[in-house]
């Protein structure tokens, strides 16, 4: 399948928003927020020193972790090459300006964001990583992420061979929607969770084994509504068989599922033993892959021809 320059450009940026927020994962986990204490600068460098002798006199040295340094640092060049992304994006998607403008808004509110993104990331570091600040810099992340899917998808849809009756459409909207809202309520929840797990973190100074202690009747809230989550996804793979869809729907709806199960695997492992760092990493790469996958299931969906399933 031979790709324009524009969807090869808009591929890539996905892919690497993606892993831009296993990054910001592996941040948070290991607590290297604040390891470049402060902004654009390092340190004060462009370059961040990989030994304590090396720091400007004026900072001081007990701050000074090399691999938190280091790992914050790789966080924000990636961002930077983000931001270039997104640029080349939106720039190349004119050629769409006139056959489908909506690829070309849908670039430049991509554009937007990530210069809005650029500002919050300094924000977040001169807040002192506020847990109010972080949720909302990942959060426009997740945003980021689908409006690049949305506009990729756009600029390919044409590609889309599967045809679906008006009642298979129907059904199949119903369910992967449901599944979407119920995971962006489920990621809300979660937002809120670790928002409270940052304060018994670095406020109340708790151990790793009681962060979840402290989060209170949300938690429990939140980890049985995972099962509703699984209702409609079930539902979703039974009318995937039902409906003899195609092989694009099927292995969707087969990611859909997977990507939900891992994240309740990452969840009972957060739960049962002390909220480790790799469990919280995968949980918060799982919903930005889960999250893309059902926004993809329902494009699919929605852009498919009229008619009986082929």
């Amino acid at each position: 399948m031979k790709l324009n320059l524009y969807q090869k450009t808009a591929i890539t940026t996905v892919i690497a928003t993606i892993i831009l927020i296993f990054i910001g994962g592996l941040v948070r986990a290991s607590g290297a927020g604040l390891g470049c204490p402060d902004w654009p600068q390092c340190f004060g460098m462009w370059i961040p020193p990989t030994n304590v002798a090396d720091l400007p006199a004026q900072y001081d040295a007990s701050l000074f972790n090399p691999v938190h340094t280091w790992l914050e640092y790789v966080n924000r060049l990636v961002g930077v090459l983000i931001g270039l992304f997104i640029t080349a994006t939106f720039v190349i998607s004119f050629r769409y300006r006139k056959s489908d403008p909506v690829v070309t808004v849908a670039s430049g509110a991509a554009f937007v964001l990530v210069l809005f993104q650029g500002w919050l990331g300094g924000q977040v570091v001169r807040s002192g990583l506020s847990a109010g600040m972080i949720t909302l810099h990942m959060i426009l992340a997740m945003i980021i992420l689908t409006t690049l899917l949305y506009a990729s998808f756009r600029a390919m849809n044409s590609r889309i061979k599967i045809q679906l009756s008006a009642s298979q459409r129907k059904t199949l909207l119903g369910v992967s929607i449901a599944v979407l809202v119920l995971t962006l309520i489920q990621m809300v929840m979660g937002t809120q969770i670790r928002e409270a797990v940052d304060v018994a973190k670095n406020v109340m100074e708790l151990p790793r084994s009681e962060w979840v202690d402290s989060v209170g009747t949300l938690y429990p809230i939140h980890r049985s509504f995972s099962w509703l989550v699984v209702v409609p996804a079930g539902l979703m793979l039974y009318y995937n068989r039902k409906y003899k869809v195609g092989s694009l729907l099927r292995r969707l709806g087969w990611a859909v599922a997977f990507l939900i199960l891992l994240q309740i695997v990452a969840g009972v492992i957060l739960d049962r033993f002390g909220m480790p760092g790799f469990a919280q990493v995968i949980h918060l790469t799982g919903v930005a892959l889960l999250i893309c996958a059902e926004i993809l299931y329902i494009l699919v969906v929605r852009f498919s021809k009229k008619g009986s399933v082929s």
